[in-house]
């Protein structure tokens, strides 16, 4: 049951937060319900999550329509198209996945009013991976002097998917590295890590995440 899962991985979050030094609560656990129904959702919104993470803005919106009356806050995760940039703005509360100062730019111009600033993360390709989204560790200062500049939107932190690795202690040092780099940056204020999924949790959790981004160990593979 989902109910049981999401009370599992709570635990396992808390645990890792007690074997690193962490505060208690200082890691938030996104379930990522790319693929997943409403109705799984609203399951996991009973059993009392609230964050949810979509790397698809259309299926996204659907769900978003479907589940109107709760108090989700949705977060955008997933590779973005200059054409999905308004539906984004225009949808979420969180972005992780800004990898450009044009997608910036375009999430900024097109962000309503009428809303909070929408909370942006810079995703890094921190293990230089082609098939990856991102960018290079040693952009990232320059593109958060730019984006950090930019009107209606809050440039959060940063979120990055290294290379899958089975070894600990090889899992830890990209986030080491990533969140190393971050903390220099004392100009922008900078509170969120976005690192760790299902395989890799703790040694996210080890190395500073504040976001870990879950989706097959709360719902299962995807369908």
């Amino acid at each position: 049951m989902i109910k049981t899962k999401l009370k599992s991985l709570l635990a396992q979050i808390r645990q890792a937060e007690i074997a690193y030094n962490r505060k208690e609560g200082s890691v938030l656990l996104l379930a990522v319900s790319k693929t997943k129904t409403a109705i799984e959702i609203a399951q996991a919104y009973s059993a009392g999550q609230r964050h949810f993470g979509e790397n698809y803005c259309q299926e996204a919106l659907k769900k978003q329509r479907e589940l109107g009356a709760y108090d989700i806050t949705w977060h955008f995760i997933g590779p973005i198209q200059s054409n999905k940039t308004k539906l984004i703005a225009e949808h979420f509360a969180w972005v992780h996945s800004v990898d450009s100062l044009r997608i910036a730019k375009r999430l900024s111009d097109q962000r309503p009013e009428s809303l909070p600033a929408l909370n942006i993360c810079i995703q890094v390709n921190i293990s230089g991976e082609q098939s990856k989204s991102g960018i290079a560790l040693g952009e990232l200062q320059e593109l958060c002097e730019a984006v950090a500049a930019l009107p209606n939107i809050k440039l959060r932190g940063v979120m990055a998917v290294p290379l899958t690795e089975d070894d600990f202690e090889c899992q830890r040092k990209p986030f080491r590295s990533l969140y190393q780099a971050v903390i220099k940056l004392t100009n922008y204020d900078l509170d969120t890590y976005s690192f760790g999924m299902s395989g890799d949790l703790n040694a996210a959790i080890a190395e500073g995440s504040t976001v870990v981004r879950i989706g097959t160990s709360l719902f299962g593979n995807r369908g």
